[in-house]
């Protein structure tokens, strides 16, 4: 196998694939004023396309694939790009990163199709503030959801909840309260600043990893990281069936473990979800043929990636919202 080793000497097992742009919640966050497509866009990657794209990755070690948005259950042929990326050579991991909003309609095809491990957005357990965050009062319906994955036989359960200064940064107690019986992991992730969220960003900024003083003086304790996971720092405790994580990109060091790469809907490789410039791949996934050529594309752009990314001098790179790019 070829070696994948940034100049950093991080290696990279991890791709995050966004399947599709469009997104059909309105988070404060993300998407206020809902997807809207630019003009000239170009449509996601086709089955095939994504096919080629995978078997490069992998044979550059890549083995853990999550398959992002917008929201990827809005693809109408999900199903079978779960199953393509399941029946990729090397490819021992398939999540999905999602709302929720089709979880309890479509969580057995999914996992009939190879899927190992989801994560869902649920950024608050109140049902009216939770209307007020996504624009849809479906809380309890995507709880549900949540319940039937814990039941099937999905190697991994997480919730994703982005923190937020006098909005949800205040439900902690209620977090423990659903954890004490459900082995799943809540993610509680900083706010980060886009394109386009200055101004929310300014207003509801906190730092995540405030909490983790808190979370030790009642008892957590940090867990190892495996080699594979993403960028969070996980917690235990003993009368918890669940886990809490903490992402913080504004933290010391945050980059430094960085093993992921990020490929859009359109085939643009992302070195980092805050650079300032996308790679296209796609005229490298026309034919099988092209193989080596798109293998030697994408190692030839990794000595590229940075030792870290610049959002704490306010820099934001091309990424307008979290949705232009899987977050």
């Amino acid at each position: 196998m070829v070696q994948f080793v940034d100049r950093y000497g991080r290696r990279f097992p991890y791709l995050r694939l966004s399947v599709i742009p469009a997104c059909n919640f309105r988070c404060t966050y993300c998407l206020p004023g809902g997807y809207r497509p630019e003009a000239g866009m170009k449509g996601p990657l086709s089955l095939a396309e994504m096919g080629r794209l995978l078997r490069g990755f992998a044979m550059l070690g890549m083995h853990k694939l999550r398959l992002t948005g917008g929201e990827p259950s809005l693809r109408r042929d999900l199903v079978r790009v779960i199953e393509m990326a399941a029946a990729t050579p090397g490819v021992t991991k398939v999540a999905m990163t999602t709302n929720g909003c089709l979880l309890k309609r479509r969580l057995s095809d999914w996992c009939a199709a190879g899927l190992t491990a989801l994560n869902v957005s649920v950024d608050t357990l109140d049902s009216p503030r939770f209307a007020a965050i996504t624009g849809h009062d479906r809380l309890d319906e995507i709880l549900a959801g949540i319940d039937l994955a814990l039941a099937s036989r999905l190697t991994s359960v997480k919730l994703n909840a982005v923190l937020m200064r006098g909005v949800n940064d205040e439900e902690l107690p209620a977090w423990l309260d659903y954890l004490r019986e459900r082995p799943l992991t809540v993610r509680f992730i900083e706010l980060m600043q886009t394109g386009e969220n200055r101004v929310f960003f300014q207003r509801h900024h906190v730092r995540a990893d405030s909490l983790q003083g808190v979370l030790r003086a009642q008892g957590w304790q940090e867990r190892a990281r495996a080699s594979d996971a993403g960028p969070a720092r996980e917690f235990a405790h003993p009368d918890y069936a669940g886990r809490i994580g903490i992402i913080a990109p504004y933290s010391k060091d945050f980059c430094k473990a960085c093993n992921r790469l990020r490929v859009t809907s359109a085939g643009d490789l992302r070195l980092c979800l805050f650079g300032e410039f996308g790679i296209p791949l796609r005229h490298y996934l026309q034919d099988d043929a092209q193989q080596p050529e798109l293998v030697a594309a994408i190692l030839g752009q990794i000595g590229q990636k940075h030792a870290g990314h610049a959002l704490l001098q306010g820099h934001t790179g091309i990424t307008p919202h979290l949705a232009a790019t899987g977050g």
